[in-house]
């Protein structure tokens, strides 16, 4: 228990200093979106790809992926009821918060919790290549029909092949696969610079929490706090019963889906729902609401389970 809590400290921490250094201005007024953009394009492909590498990968695809997929999409079902019932939001914003409530943020908060709190980093694998190679292009999909009345089914089919992630992910799949153990001279830069990605990537979550107002009067707070309460509630109780009961995951297992399934709402909602100018607000308040709830949700989870 003490290193799963000293695993949220460190990840508060680096978290903490990212919301400092914005307050400070430090880096001036584009040092998140640098971060990030080094994180995404250079920093996590090399992480991915040395984690991947090195994983089997015939092990990462199994009863563990189907927990993770059954709770996403259930979750985002769960949305699309309460909408019809209750919300009667508009089909596109009806889309943009059933993603919310089911896209986790696999990579940004996703890694390093995988290394520091789950002590293996390849769990979070499969779930970040689940979603960017299936649940991204139906989300794109129906929101390019849905605002637009037409779908461009090449923008949507190219978005994972433009994605360094998933490049980086299916590369290290291939040389795993293949058995080849890549020369020192071709794995050290990647291990540097794949040991960049976590840092950069919490510093700059960090940053993105000064100055944010969630739920401000006016907007769709209702369908965001649905979509929230979804996110960080419902995934975590149904991945924890699809794992013990439906798959027969053992302690450790059922500890893991838990985990993933209690990440907060990836931003990639939000930049889905940028692109096609729809619900951007309902994206935003259930990234914030979910990012700040999540900590907590991990911590009482893991209490539970490993008190039960």
């Amino acid at each position: 228990m003490s290193g799963i809590l000293t695993g949220f400290a460190i990840i508060g921490v680096v978290v903490a200093v990212g919301y400092l250094a914005a307050r400070l201005r430090l880096g001036g007024p584009d040092a998140r979106a640098t971060l990030n953009r080094i994180g995404f394009f250079v920093a996590s492909p090399a992480l991915l790809f040395t984690v991947v590498a090195r994983a089997d990968v015939t092990e990462l695809f199994q009863a563990p992926l189907l927990v993770q997929a059954g709770a996403a999409v259930g979750t985002a079902a769960l949305f699309v009821v309460v909408n019809a019932l209750w919300l009667r939001r508009p089909a596109a914003e009806a889309t943009v918060g059933a993603a919310g409530a089911g896209y986790v943020n696999a990579n940004n908060i996703g890694l390093p919790v995988a290394v520091y709190v789950l002590d293996d980093p390849t769990v979070v694998v499969p779930v970040i290549l689940l979603q960017l190679l299936v649940l991204a292009p139906v989300v794109l999909l129906l929101l390019d029909a849905l605002t637009t009345g037409k779908v461009s089914v090449r923008f949507v089919l190219a978005q994972p092949v433009r994605n360094p992630i998933i490049l980086g992910s299916l590369a290290g799949a291939v040389v795993s696969l293949a058995g080849w153990t890549p020369p020192d001279v071709v794995m050290a830069p990647l291990e540097i610079l794949g040991g960049a990605a976590i840092p950069m990537i919490l510093l700059a979550f960090g940053m993105s929490l000064h100055g944010s107002r969630p739920l401000a009067p006016g907007t769709s707070r209702r369908a965001a706090l649905v979509a929230a309460v979804l996110k960080a509630v419902a995934m975590p109780v149904l991945a924890f019963v699809l794992a013990r009961y439906a798959a027969g995951l053992d302690q450790a297992g059922v500890v893991t889906a838990v985990t993933l399934a209690a990440l907060p709402t990836a931003q990639n909602v939000y930049n889905y729902a940028a692109r096609f100018r729809t619900a951007e607000l309902l994206a935003r308040d259930t990234i914030l609401v979910t990012t700040l709830a999540s900590p907590v949700v991990l911590v009482v989870a893991t209490l539970l389970l490993h008190g039960g």
